[in-house]
């Protein structure tokens, strides 16, 4: 956690959380009150650069990383599409991995009942499961399949945990977190109303007609795409690319270190609400690979 500067969110009427969280100095930040996907997204993006501020002035030690907790009751494509949106944070900051915390005990409760929390596992790139000490075998593994159903291509970690299972793996595990990536099984998943299903292409793809593809997805299912992630093979890049999006905003494109060997194929996973898959895989196919027998 060396270098790591945190943000808690809370909700309720009074803000608490800062009054529990051990102070190494005076250098704690309180949102406010209200959940980060609503009324407080303009004071989380205040809240990112003040912190900046006060770093790049030296009024708080240097830090590189930072770590925001939302609350459980938080919808993660709001805050994502803030984060992305924002020229102040985007020109500074970059989204490396979202986390999400999974209670083995209550998950499956929470996963039925509570929207939000269905999100947050569906858009995930690592689950952690927490209390499976507690949980009894047969209905921690059922939420664990239902996990794997509803997010194939989430690292799945059961708790204890260290920082280094968490941070920068994004950057140190190129090679394995692409292979990991591109070998997952490309199959349609639906948990209630999220679906999440996976594109390919063996052969390279043109970059004009995938920006293409993606702005008519933007244009039409914008409002219910939770997230867009992926490794593409373009026409003249010798290295994989990253694509990462939410709802109407895209991360510019993002070169990787290297192909794992024996692997160079693209793939996308769509992840969202009432998605029409047919049709979108069809009109991937006829924007992105025209010549596909």
């Amino acid at each position: 956690m060396a270098e790591t500067a945190v943000l808690v969110n809370e909700f309720g009427e009074i803000g608490l959380d800062h009054l529990l969280v051990e102070h190494i100095d005076e250098t704690t930040v309180l949102i406010g009150s209200g959940c980060l996907c609503c009324a407080v997204r303009e004071d989380l993006v205040a809240a990112l650069c003040q912190l900046l501020k006060r770093r790049d002035s030296g009024e708080l030690p240097h830090f590189r990383r930072i770590l925001i907790e939302t609350t459980g009751l938080a919808d993660p494509a709001p805050i994502l599409h803030t984060l992305l949106a924002d020229q102040r944070v985007s020109a500074c900051c970059r989204i490396e991995d979202i986390v999400t915390t999974i209670d083995a005990v209550h998950g499956s409760g929470q996963l039925s009942e509570e929207g939000e929390c269905l999100r947050q596992a569906a858009v995930a790139d690592r689950l952690v499961l927490t209390k499976a000490d507690l949980a009894q075998d047969k209905p921690k593994d059922d939420l664990i399949r239902r996990l794997r159903t509803l997010n194939e291509d989430a690292e799945l970690l059961t708790v204890p945990v260290v920082p280094g299972d968490l941070f920068d793996r994004s950057r140190n595990e190129d090679d394995a977190r692409t292979r990991r990536w591109l070998d997952a099984d490309n199959h349609a998943h639906h948990d209630d109303t999220i679906t999440s299903f996976a594109l390919t292409a063996q052969q390279p793809l043109r970059i004009d007609r995938v920006v293409g593809w993606v702005d008519a997805v933007i244009a039409s299912h914008g409002d219910r795409l939770l997230r867009l992630k992926g490794i593409l093979d373009l026409e003249g890049s010798e290295v994989p690319v990253a694509v990462h999006g939410v709802q109407h905003v895209f991360h510019p494109l993002q070169r990787l270190a290297a192909w794992p060997e024996g692997l160079r194929h693209s793939r996308l996973v769509l992840i969202g609400r009432d998605l029409p898959i047919a049709a979108m895989t069809k009109e991937f196919y006829a924007v992105c690979q025209p010549d596909r027998r």
